[in-house]
């Protein structure tokens, strides 16, 4: 009798809730600062996100009154090129975990 003996590879243990968190949903945020006026932030929302007047112009007074304004969510990838665009614009923009999906 001829005894095979088989070994089976482990695979590496992926850790879910890293990869959740690169890859899942973000938030850019844009923050307040006492730089930029409120015309050229209702501007730069305009150009980067397609925003009509009115919504540019409400995330702008988000920003003004409450100090940062949720301006897109969705993959990282995606948020952090729209958080590098907008800084390259000079607004102080952050990427947070969208932890409400």
């Amino acid at each position: 009798m001829i005894v095979v003996e088989s070994k089976t590879q482990e695979s590496p243990l992926v850790d879910t809730q890293a990869a959740l968190q690169l890859d899942g949903p973000w938030k850019v945020v844009v923050l307040n600062d006492p730089v930029n006026l409120m015309s050229y932030v209702v501007m730069v929302f305009r150009k980067v996100f397609g925003f009509d007047e009115s919504k540019a112009r409400r995330h702008m007074l988000e920003v003004h009154e409450q100090g940062r304004s949720i301006v897109w969510a969705g993959w990282r990838e995606q948020a952090e090129a729209y958080a590098h665009t907008l800084q390259q614009w000079h607004l102080t923009a952050i990427l947070e975990p969208d932890e409400t999906h």
